[in-house]
């Protein structure tokens, strides 16, 4: 009997290889970090042999340090930044460029071009996104369009892309493939077809020959080289890594919803097994396909704000406030207020509902009288105004007033800012006991498909409430909160030009 399931966690800043026991309890945990590359403010960039490395390395490091055998893993789950685009030569293997992350926005005035020739519709009915630099399509394109003989190579069969999970999956099996909830991101996949769009491949030029095979999220889709770790291992769940913690979260039926705070913070709600078209600047995603028996897809809605955990990076790297992540709570924490500092946080444009590209940060309302600790305040004040902004729209296109948020990620851990954020979204937050939902969904897509868990009922039972935070903000101290943020993000807003 197999007793633990591997989760490969791919993230944005770091790669992690999480072991789970059959109760969804973390058994083991490694983490690397690897390079940010901004070779031009805008754009943003990994070596993807970087990233593999980073990857490889946890995931031996975890079984090696846990004493656990690579013959006592049932299966591998991956989850992975989404929408980041990653280009290799077939014979070698190897990336001929470095990846283009999901940040960057060298693509914005091309998608600018593309809205003026009224291709976004036609993009978010096929699709389901808001046409704009995110997602991988462009990313591709720039790189074919952009770098001396890719173009042609590509014709001739030579490459392959991928998002991260693609690469990973390839790497450890010599398969090129991707899951459903993936290829979503790409806006190349039309969602209510499950295929690649031959109508957006033309729009884009860009050859059929480079994309990946699309399978389920859950089901065997390939088995590691048996040197990698010794045996081979099937790979059984997929998923990016937002649809990963959502079902992570056990949010599996209509109307649930959770955030998660990252680098960036994702909000997503299930709404069933048809896509909901938004008319708030939502996007219309794929949640995950499950495969074998199931045969099932669950679609999802989705608001993003781009700048989460990176703005806390940002305090200990670009300014130099504080030296470790873990230490901005304590410093927020050690004034009453932000003495009426406001901090959009859009390093890399504003998501939705806005979708700027042009939006940059901007610190507002700064007195002789503010520190540091008034920064790092109305920094993590920033993180959870962004997200009223979301849920506003959510709500709308839903038709549903949410209940709850179930809340996950690195600073779903800070008390300060979970409360701040109850308390202006005036809805309950809920923590569980266990925050690891990425890598924790990736697992149950994975040991679904092998038996390792025997239904999705099994996987919710398991979910439980760790801390709840009920929101305790005066009605009129939240809309004169609110109305001061939403003076503050006029002001960022298209001011790169």
């Amino acid at each position: 009997m197999t007793n633990y399931i591997l989760a490969l966690d791919q993230g944005t800043t770091s790669s992690r290889a999480i072991l789970f026991d059959h109760a969804g309890r973390v058994h083991a945990c490694a983490q690397g970090e690897f390079r940010q590359i901004f070779p031009q403010p805008g754009w943003v960039e990994h070596d993807a042999s970087e990233i593999w490395d980073s990857q490889r390395s946890v995931m031996e490091q975890v079984l090696r340090e846990s004493g656990v055998p690579a013959s006592d893993v049932a299966a591998i789950g991956v989850t992975n930044q989404r929408e980041t685009t990653v280009l290799w030569d077939r014979a070698t293997g190897e990336p001929v460029t470095n990846a283009i992350v999901w940040q960057d926005r060298r693509n914005a005035a091309f998608c600018d071009q593309l809205v003026a020739e009224g291709k976004a519709e036609l993009i978010q009915q096929k699709t389901g996104l808001v046409l704009d630099a995110y997602f991988s399509a462009t990313k591709l394109k720039w790189m074919l369009d952009n770098i001396a003989g890719l173009r042609a190579r590509a014709q001739r069969g030579e490459l392959a892309f991928g998002t991260v999970d693609s690469w990973l999956i390839y790497k450890m099996s010599g398969a090129h493939l991707t899951d459903t909830s993936n290829a979503s991101r790409t806006m190349l996949f039309n969602i209510h077809t499950l295929q690649w769009d031959t109508d957006l491949l033309a729009l884009l030029d860009i050859p059929a020959s480079l994309l990946p095979d699309v399978v389920p999220s859950s089901g065997i889709a390939a088995h590691t080289h048996t040197d990698l770790l010794g045996v081979r291992l099937p790979i059984a769940g997929i998923a990016g890594d937002q649809q990963a913690a959502t079902f992570g979260q056990a949010c599996l039926k209509p109307g649930m919803a959770k955030n998660t705070y990252g680098t960036g913070c994702f909000m997503l709600m299930n709404v069933g097994k048809r896509p909901l078209p938004s008319k708030n600047r939502l996007l219309s995603t794929v949640g995950w396909r499950l495969g074998e028996g199931a045969n099932r897809t669950d679609y999802l809605l989705e608001g993003s704000a781009f700048i989460a955990g990176a703005a806390v990076q940002w305090m200990r790297d670009g300014l130099g406030i504080i030296s470790h992540s873990s230490e901005v709570e304590a410093l927020a924490s050690s004034v009453p207020d932000t003495g009426g500092l406001v901090f959009v946080p859009a390093f890399a444009g504003l998501g939705a509902p806005y979708w700027d590209p042009y939006a940059r940060g901007t610190l507002i309302g700064i007195t002789r009288g503010t520190g540091k600790a008034h920064i790092a305040r109305a920094a993590l004040e920033g993180v959870a105004y962004q997200n009223v902004d979301v849920l506003s729209a959510m709500q709308k296109d839903a038709g549903i007033a949410l209940s709850e948020l179930r809340v996950d990620g690195g600073a779903a851990r800070n008390d300060m800012l979970m409360q701040f954020q109850a308390d202006i979204l005036n809805v309950p937050v809920v923590r569980p006991v266990v925050t690891e939902t990425t890598a924790l969904g990736a697992a149950y897509l994975a040991g679904l498909a092998v038996g390792f868990w025997a239904s999705e009922e099994e996987i919710g039972a398991q979910w439980q409430v760790g801390r709840r935070f009920e929101p305790k903000m005066a009605h009129d101290e939240r809309l004169a909160r609110l109305h001061k943020w939403q003076r503050a993000v006029e002001r960022s807003r298209q001011w790169d030009e």
